[in-house]
């Protein structure tokens, strides 16, 4: 049966039909749904650094995995019940199990590549060599690494390989060494290589294809689809045959896979390293892939290789991936369950293990945390080296909050918030330390801004992030705050680095030096701090207008979302929206989701003569700890109704 999706824009939506029992029962899609439910995606759906991706569907679930580099634990296993909310689940291995791993940006682990076959879940990496560990389940634990033996004819196993399993259950890996090496070949039931190589190299043999790296297999009606990409920097193709074959004459070069891109505001421009392209029970398909984020004048390429969701569309026997857009796409037919948007994850430091969010950047600070030592803290214990805990970095828009207890006698002494780049060259800190006294100092590079200390060992921190402004507060309470000098741009931190930042993403976390230093919690999107509504990550009926406001563009309402909002351990008393109205119209507050999640604050707007922005208080029902927050315009509500910020208070 052959399966086609139709593309239909209507008031800005991307919406997505197959010809299957699900689209044939709604063949004409009422549009005013979405106005006002959570129908709806904007990408990327893993964003912040998620490079060269795979993705297996296993019954009702997804799993994805990719490139790990030198960040460990190595190999995060990602979870998902509908391929937009993704959270982390297990990491396959340790620093501790991976001694021979190399301990340096743009080293470590590459490929990540997450498969099923022969009843176990499989993940084959290449660290120094190809290796697989397998397991019961994506949530491990994971077998001590195996070395995949090769042989002459089949030559170096590469770096950058995938696994395709066919019809018939059969495993193949497919693997890819430099430039112009491009071959298949099957696995066994021990993980090992099996029968005999399938020499590809013709594919790549005039650099048609840049690197033609990262390739991955899918099947359809009896074709197979062979997707190298490019580089780094973009690029992806497919091919396509009847067999499994060495024979180039028997497959067809169907060029590009993404379609043409019209919309001239995208700034993932570069899409590939796509995951196989996976079909669901309503006849859709659909892939994962990675590109840089940059705009005209605005380079966010120090976020690393973000992930997108891109629909795909077969014209016969012919795929396309959906072109990268801005605008809102329909979500694939699947229950979310619980997951919430990717975003940094708060952390009281109340467990007896870390999150899985966090990862470290070298070895030796794996080793150097207790959460033992001080309960209901996180110790770090530096040795002659800076030591940290980190989490990859998601949005452009936050208030990073922390409470750190560090008695800094001298000027080694110091401990608070820390983010860097890939490559660890460009470094921010927001500390408490020594400079001649005790003081509070905000660092990037040569820009440095101190305040003298006045609140001793214990203080409150806050790094504020507006795009690539950044500003450094500290507190006595964790409520009133003393800006530390003038903000810092972080351009120089953001924008693509020699090398590609070393392959990796910046990282967002804590960091101590000279001495033990304790953290009582780690917040990344405070919500007693101001949350600009242009921080948005998810949104539908709305647009980003002047100083920053979201309006609304339709009278049948709209909505936007602010992923991984900190509430705090108990409820907050009300929340502030600071808006621009015309008429009297009503703000509802929502959790989690809309409809499916709770309503947590009606707040009723009114025009204000003279002014253009005022603020409107409103108390909330029960509602506490970590949540994506949903700003919604019911239906009816007046055109222009504008919201710039909303904040919770206590």
């Amino acid at each position: 049966m052959k399966y086609s999706i139709l593309c239909l824009a209507i008031s800005g939506l991307i919406l997505q039909e197959s010809f299957s029992a699900h689209a044939q029962q709604k063949k004409s899609p009422d549009s005013s749904l979405f106005y006002q439910t959570v129908g709806t995606y904007v990408n990327p759906v893993l964003p912040g650094d998620h490079p060269d991706p795979t993705m297996l569907k296993v019954g009702d679930d997804f799993y994805h995995c990719g490139s790990s580099f030198h960040f460990n634990p190595y190999l995060p296993i990602y979870h998902s019940r509908d391929m937009v909310h993704w959270e982390v689940i297990s990491r396959v291995l340790t620093a501790a199990k991976g001694k021979w791993v190399t301990d340096r940006p743009s080293a470590g682990i590459w490929q990540g590549a997450i498969t099923y076959f022969y009843g176990s879940y499989w993940i084959y990496f290449s660290a120094n060599g190809q290796y697989f560990s397998k397991a019961s389940s994506p949530k491990g634990p994971w077998s001590a690494p195996v070395q995949l033996k090769t042989n002459r004819e089949t030559g170096n196993l590469g770096y950058d390989n995938s696994i395709f399993v066919d019809d018939d259950g059969k495993p193949y890996i497919v693997i890819k060494n430099g430039q112009k090496i491009n071959r298949l070949q099957a696995l066994g039931r021990d993980g090992q290589l099996a029968d005999t190589v399938i020499n590809l190299d013709w594919i790549n043999a005039k650099l048609q294809y840049s690197w033609a790296e990262g390739p991955v297999m899918c099947k359809r009606n009896g074709y197979y689809y062979y997707f190298p990409a490019g580089d780094v920097s973009g690029g992806q193709y497919v091919l396509r045959a009847s067999a499994l074959t060495a024979d180039s004459t028997k497959w067809v070069r169907l060029g590009s896979f993404f379609k043409p891109i019209s919309d001239q505001s995208v700034g993932f421009r570069r899409p590939n390293h796509i995951s196989a392209p996976l079909q669901l029970a309503d006849g859709t398909w659909w892939t994962i892939g990675q590109s840089y984020e940059k705009y005209d004048g605005d380079d966010w390429s120090g976020l690393g290789r973000q992930t997108a969701l891109y629909p795909v569309i077969w014209e016969g026997d012919r795929p396309w991936g959906m072109a990268p857009t801005t605008k809102p796409i329909i979500k694939p037919d699947l229950s979310q369950g619980v997951i919430p948007w990717r975003s940094v994850r708060t952390d009281y430091f109340e467990a007896d293990s870390l999150g899985m969010g966090w990862h470290f950047l070298t070895k030796a600070a794996s080793l150097n945390y207790s959460l033992t030592a001080r309960k209901g803290w996180l110790r770090l214990t530096p040795d002659t080296a800076r030591t940290h805990i980190m989490q990859k970095e998601t949005d452009h828009v936050y208030s990073a909050v922390t409470r750190v207890d560090l008695d800094a006698v001298n000027e080694n002494d110091k401990a608070g918030i820390y983010l860097t780049n890939g490559n660890q060259k460009v470094i921010v800190r927001l500390f408490s330390g020594n400079d001649h006294g005790k003081k509070i100092i905000f660092q990037m590079d040569t820009a440095k801004r101190v305040i003298a200390n006045t609140l001793g060992r214990i203080v409150w921190l806050k790094l504020v992030r507006d795009q690539h402004t950044l500003t450094g507060y500290f507190s006595n309470d964790g409520k009133l705050w003393t800006s530390v000098g003038a903000p810092i741009s972080a351009v120089e931190l953001d924008k693509a680095q020699p090398n590609f930042n070393s392959w990796v993403g910046t990282s967002l976390g804590l960091f101590a030096e000279g001495k033990p230093a304790d953290f009582d919690l780690f917040i990344c999107k405070d919500g007693t701090s101001v949350l600009p509504a242009s921080g948005y990550s998810n949104y539908f009926g709305v647009t980003k207008g002047a100083a920053k406001q979201v309006s609304n563009t339709s009278q049948k309402g709209g909505w936007f979302m602010i992923s991984g909002v900190e509430l705090g351990l108990q409820t907050p008393s009300s929340v502030e929206v600071t808006a621009s109205v015309k008429t009297n119209a009503e703000i509802e507050i929502w959790i989690d989701d809309i409809e499916k999640g709770k309503l947590i604050a009606t707040v009723p707007l009114s025009p204000n003569s003279g002014h253009d922005l005022k603020k409107f208080r409103q108390a909330i029902k029960a509602a506490s700890g970590q949540h994506d927050i949903f700003v919604r315009f019911p239906k009816g509500t007046a055109l222009g109704t504008s919201i710039q910020s909303i904040q919770f208070f206590k």
